[in-house]
C-alpha cells in the first residue's frame, strides 16, 4: 500500500510557514504584532517557522512532484503532511488566534473580559487548539493526506512526559511525592472499589465492570486497554469504556480550569486536583496547560499525580485479575505477571528514566534550583516607595518566618536567600498583604529567581510538544465516540468520576499549600 497522497497542501502550509518568518523577520508585520502584544514569541516565530517551513517545502516537494513506491520511505515521510498540519494549526493558534482574543477580552473591560470571559473560562491557545481539533474532526473531516500523520500527536504527547522527567529532582519531590502517593492511593483504589461494587449493584457483566473500574479509578485509556485482557473484555465493552471516559474527560478539560480560577487555586493545588481528578494522561496536560498557557509549574505538579496513578496500575491489574476470577467460574487462566508487563506505559518508564537521571545533577547548571537559578548579586534594589509601602505593612505578619524574611527583605532592598524567597513566596499565598505590597514582593523574587537559557528553551519545547499533541488529540474526539458512552456505564462513570473530582478538590483546599 502507497501512504502517500498527492495533494500540493503541505507544500502551500512549508510556503505560507516561511512567509510568517520573513514577515517578522523584516519587521513587515510589526503594527499586528504590536496590536496583538506578541513580541515574546517573536524569536520562536522566526527560527520554528524558518526550521519547519523549510522541511514542509521540501517533503511537501517530493510529495506532490515524486514518484511513491511502497515502502519504508513512503510510510514515513506520508506522516510529515499530518504532523505539519497539526503544528501549522498549533502555531496560528497560539502566535495570533489567541492573542487576538486576550485583547478583544481585555476591551470588554477587567471584569466581564479580561478576568471572566478570558481568565477564569481560559480561552488560551490550549484551549482554543483543542476546540479547533475537535470542529475540524466533526464538521470538516480529517484530510486524506494527513490522516496518516495525525496519529503522531500521540507521541508528541507521550514524548513530551518522558522529558517532563528531566525537570524534577528528589529534592524537589521530598513533599509532593508523598503527598502523591497518598491521594493518588486512595481516590484510585476507592474509585476502583467502588466502579466493581456499583456494577455488581446494577448487574452489568463482571468484565464491563472491571474494565470500566481500571478506566475510571487509574489512568484512563492506558488502564482501560491494560486491564482488559484479564478481565476478558469484549470489544464493545471497551468501547463503552472509552467512550464514558472521553466524554467525562473532555468535560473536565474544560470545567477543572474554570473552577481552579473562580477559586483562585494555586499551581501545586490545581496540579494535584488535575492529576487526581481527570482520567487520562492527555486530558490532565491538557487542564493543567489550560490553567496555566504560559509557564510549567502545573504541569509538572499535574503530571507527578498523573505518574504516580500509572505507577499502580500494576497492582489494579493484579486486584481485577483475582476479582474476575473468583466471580466467573469458568474464567481462563490468565498470567497476570506477563499481561502487566507487556500493557505497562512505556513512556512511563522514560519518565522515570529521565527523573533518576535528573536527580543526579546531569540537566542541571551549577546552582540550579528547581528549574531557576537563585542570584541576587545583580538583583534589582527596592525603591524607597516599595519599602514605605512593605514597612507600613510590616505589622500585619505574625508568622515568624515571614516576618523575618520580611524584615530582611526590607532592610537589604532585596531578597537575601532560598529560604528567604520561600517565605515570601508564602507570604504572597497566604494574601496577608494588599495588593500593591504582594504586587513588590513578586518583582523582588522575579529580581533573584530567572530561568537559566537553556532550561528555558527546553521548557519551551516541551510545551510546543504538548501543544502539537493536544490539537491532535481534539482531532480525535469525535461526536460518534462519545455517543459510545451510554446507559450503566455512563451512569456509573458519572457518579464515580464527579465523587473523585469533589472529593480530591475537598482534599486540595484542605491540605495541600501552593508552595513546595
Amino acid at each position: 500500500m502507497v501512504y502517500t497522497k498527492k495533494h500540493p497542501a503541505l507544500l502551500i502550509m512549508g510556503v505560507m510557514m516561511l512567509t510568517i518568518a520573513l514577515l517578522v523577520d523584516f519587521s513587515l508585520i510589526d503594527g499586528v504584532i504590536n496590536y496583538l502584544q506578541i513580541k515574546k514569541h517573536l524569536s520562536e516565530m522566526t527560527y520554528l517557522s524558518y526550521l519547519f517551513g523549510t522541511i514542509a517545502l521540501v517533503v511537501g516537494l517530493w510529495n506532490y512532484l515524486g514518484t511513491h513506491k511502497e515502502g519504508h520511505l513512503d510510510y514515513y515521510l506520508s506522516t510529515v503532511a499530518g504532523a505539519m498540519f497539526i503544528l501549522f494549526i498549533a502555531m496560528i493558534i497560539r502566535w495570533f488566534v489567541a492573542p487576538f482574543v486576550a485583547v478583544l477580552s481585555k476591551e470588554m473591560g477587567p471584569i466581564m473580559g479580561a478576568k471572566y470571559l478570558h481568565q477564569v473560562l481560559g480561552l488560551n491557545y490550549i484551549v482554543l487548539g483543542i476546540l479547533t481539533g475537535i470542529i475540524i474532526v466533526n464538521f470538516f473531516k480529517i484530510p486524506d493526506w494527513a490522516k496518516n500523520g495525525i496519529r503522531l500527536s500521540r507521541l508528541g504527547l507521550k514524548t513530551g512526559v518522558v522529558l517532563l522527567g528531566t525537570l524534577y529532582s528528589l529534592a524537589e519531590l521530598q513533599q509532593l511525592g508523598f503527598l502523591s502517593v497518598l491521594m493518588v492511593g486512595v481516590f484510585v483504589l476507592g474509585s476502583v472499589g467502588i466502579v466493581l461494587w456499583m456494577g455488581t449493584r446494577l448487574n452489568i457483566p463482571n468484565s464491563m465492570g472491571g474494565v470500566l473500574s481500571a478506566g475510571m479509578g487509574v489512568c484512563g485509556v492506558s488502564a482501560t486497554v491494560a486491564s482488559a485482557p484479564v478481565v476478558q473484555a469484549k470489544s464493545v465493552e471497551i468501547a463503552y469504556t472509552i467512550g464514558t471516559i472521553l466524554l467525562w474527560g473532555v468535560g473536565c478539560m474544560f470545567l477543572f480550569p474554570v473552577i481552579g480560577h473562580l477559586l483562585d487555586l494555586g499551581y501545586v493545588q490545581f496540579g494535584a486536583w488535575a492529576g487526581t481528578g481527570i482520567l487520562n494522561s492527555a486530558q490532565v496536560a491538557g487542564a493543567a496547560l489550560a490553567y496555566q498557557p504560559d509557564g510549567i509549574e502545573t504541569l509538572k505538579v499535574a503530571e507527578i499525580f498523573n505518574i504516580t496513578r500509572v505507577l499502580i496500575l500494576p497492582i489494579i491489574v493484579i486486584w481485577l485479575a483475582i476479582w474476575y476470577v473468583k466471580r466467573e467460574e469458568n474464567a481462563p487462566n490468565v498470567n497476570v505477571a506477563q499481561v502487566a508487563l507487556k500493557k505497562f506505559p512505556i513512556f512511563v518508564l522514560g519518565f522515570i528514566v529521565m527523573f533518576a537521571l535528573s536527580s543526579t545533577g546531569i540537566f542541571a547548571p551549577a546552582n540550579h534550583y528547581k528549574g531557576k537559578y537563585f542570584d541576587n548579586e545583580n538583583a534589582s534594589l527596592l525603591t524607597a516607595a516599595n519599602l514605605s509601602i512593605l514597612k507600613v505593612e510590616q505589622t500585619k505578619v505574625v508568622r515568624e518566618d515571614y516576618k523575618a524574611a520580611l524584615t530582611r527583605l526590607i532592610e537589604n532592598k532585596k531578597v537575601m536567600s532560598i529560604d528567604d524567597d520561600n517565605s515570601l513566596r508564602g507570604l504572597v499565598n497566604a494574601k496577608i498583604l494588599s495588593e500593591a505590597a504582594n504586587k513588590i514582593l513578586k518583582s523582588a523574587h522575579k529580581a533573584v529567581r530567572h530561568t537559566a537559557n537553556k532550561i528555558n528553551k527546553f521548557r519551551q519545547f516541551i510545551t510546543w510538544l504538548f501543544a502539537f499533541g493536544l490539537v491532535g488529540l481534539g482531532m480525535q474526539i469525535t461526536f460518534a465516540s462519545i455517543k459510545q458512552a451510554g446507559g450503566e456505564p455512563l451512569i456509573i462513570g458519572g457518579i464515580v468520576g464527579t465523587l473523585k473530582a469533589v472529593l480530591s478538590l475537598i482534599v486540595v483546599l484542605l491540605f495541600v499549600e501552593d508552595t513546595i
